[in-house]
């Protein structure tokens, strides 16, 4: 038995020799009828959507989130079903087909596989999620791809009367490549929708000598008032926390007032937190709009 690559189209192996149907039987297992992979092996989600496409005979295109993650975006599980865009409305259990119609230059090729284009990707994600999840999962998309709002209403444009529009451009009116974590595009949406301006994300801060001294996840450069979001491992590693320290004791001397923020502030006293920022940006002459 030769070595296959998994997943594999059962048919294909049996007929180049690279395995006997006994082979077949006593060491694979079928993932989706025609494809197989090796027993006892996990799939990772590239891999469980390679045995998608390969199901559709290599005729499908990757969507949604499958595609994201295909695109390079983090955040995304492991477990999720893949999404195909493909003829087939009766697929087998963990595969989700959508049977949209896909306009010249929506797709593109990788690892071998048809993907939506990020554009795309986004176009479909921002029509099918919710407001906050489309949000979250578009800015990841950005964030990993750059792909920019104009790229999407290109899209739009060319697909007009399309169902989840309303939605979508809901979406877009919130959504901003530089979060770099689900929980700032989280933080990012509280402070909009409790009725603060609009936030810069990624905001370089300069020392005294001009040089970048660190970066600010979000905030008012006009009012030099951030947000920073502190995930585990400004807690965890040691390093990090060395860093973290230093900063935040020189950003309020290069003029800024920077409001920290942590997961359980977020969940369990969202107030607390929107009462400092609007202290902080009042403080600084900004007027009270929220």
């Amino acid at each position: 038995m030769r070595s296959i690559e998994s997943p594999f189209r059962a048919a294909e192996a049996l007929e180049d020799g690279a395995l006997t149907f006994r082979e077949l039987r006593r060491f694979h297992r079928a993932i989706h009828p025609g494809v197989w992979a090796p027993r006892g092996v996990e799939l990772s989600l590239h891999q469980r959507a390679s045995a998608a496409w390969l199901w559709s005979n290599r005729a499908g295109v990757l969507a949604g989130l499958s595609a994201s993650a295909m695109l390079g975006t983090k955040w995304i599980d492991d477990d999720i079903d893949v999404e195909l865009t493909f003829g087939s409305r009766r697929p087998p259990p963990g595969l989700v087909v959508h049977g949209d119609v896909l306009a010249c230059g929506e797709t593109q090729t990788v690892h071998g596989m048809a993907v939506t284009t990020a554009a795309r990707t986004a176009f479909d994600l921002g029509r099918r999620l919710g407001v906050d999840d489309g949000v979250l999962r578009i800015d990841a998309l950005m964030n990993a791809t750059g792909v920019q709002v104009d790229d999407v209403e290109a899209v739009i444009a060319r697909h007009p009367g399309v169902r989840g529009m309303r939605r979508l451009r809901e979406v877009l009116a919130l959504v901003d490549g530089g979060a770099e974590s689900p929980y700032e595009s989280k933080t990012r949406m509280l402070l909009l929708r409790a009725g603060f301006p609009p936030l810069e994300t990624q905001i370089q801060v300069f020392d005294e000598h001009g040089s970048v001294f660190a970066r600010i996840d979000m905030g008012w450069r006009q009012w030099r008032v951030g947000v920073d979001f502190e995930g585990a491992h400004h807690w965890s590693e040691p390093r990090q926390r060395s860093w973290d320290i230093e900063r935040f004791a020189r950003l309020p001397e290069l003029g800024w007032n920077d409001v920290r923020l942590t997961s359980g502030i977020l969940h369990n006293r969202p107030q607390s937190f929107l009462d400092r920022v609007g202290a902080a940006l009042i403080s600084r002459g900004c007027p009270k709009t929220w």
